[in-house]
């Protein structure tokens, strides 16, 4: 074995050895690393918004079609849509870096290699998630389109479906998990703990909807 590679080890097993203590310590002392200020409730209620927002105006238009009758089409509305879901999740992200730069920083996790590690592969894996699922569902796909009377032609079972149930929900989940972990703020860890919540939430009302609309043009065919 090699001088440097010698080291490489030591020095990974110092830092595996750091984080065994610190983190079960900042798992006792969280809530003295974030300060629950207007900018913190802000944040949740940006991140529970989203979904709130996207399946009170899915469902509104599935059974009133107001999107529809505005646009005169239902590609174009389904696309007016998809660019304010967009757009939301823009400023839901920024909210949420303005809050971790404004929180406490846990040292240990800011200078641990090993953390800084699971932080990149963390945010590469959710954006892999989030891109490859957009691009097998399209436009329509991802974005509500069976509300509009677009339906997919079949269940989309490549990847990222392959491997993961619900992609862009996970993957949002995990980009939220690495970027907390890159800045080393602990209010992150609380928030993707809350942003999981919210999609499992929104989950247990939107497949069964979906399932219900399929359901019932299968039965018109």
């Amino acid at each position: 074995m090699s001088t440097s590679t010698h080291t490489s080890l030591e020095f990974l097993t110092k830092d595996f050895s750091s984080l065994k203590e610190e983190i079960p310590f900042l798992a006792k002392n969280l809530t003295s690393y974030i300060t629950f200020d207007n900018l913190f409730y802000y944040t949740l209620a940006c991140i529970a918004f989203n979904p709130i927002f996207w399946n009170i105006v899915a469902r509104l238009q599935y059974r009133t079609k107001f999107i529809t009758k505005v646009t005169r089409s239902a590609k174009l509305g389904c696309y007016l849509l998809a660019i304010t879901i967009f757009s939301l999740g823009i400023y839901r992200d920024s909210v949420y870096h303005e809050l971790l730069k404004a929180q406490p920083t846990y040292q240990p996790l800011l200078d641990s290699f090993i953390i800084k590690a699971v932080a990149v592969v963390s945010f590469a894996v959710g954006n892999i998630f989030v891109i490859t699922s957009m691009w097998s569902l399209g436009v329509t796909g991802t974005y509500l389109g069976d509300y509009f009377g677009i339906l997919m032609k079949e269940r989309v079972t490549g990847f990222p479906f392959s491997v993961n149930n619900n992609p862009m929900y996970n993957g949002s989940t995990l980009c939220f998990l690495g970027t907390a972990l890159w800045y080393g703020k602990p209010v992150g860890l609380v928030v993707t703990l809350f942003v999981w919540v919210m999609y499992k939430i929104a989950l247990l009302f939107e497949e069964p909807f979906t399932a219900k609309i399929y359901a019932y043009h299968l039965k018109l065919d």
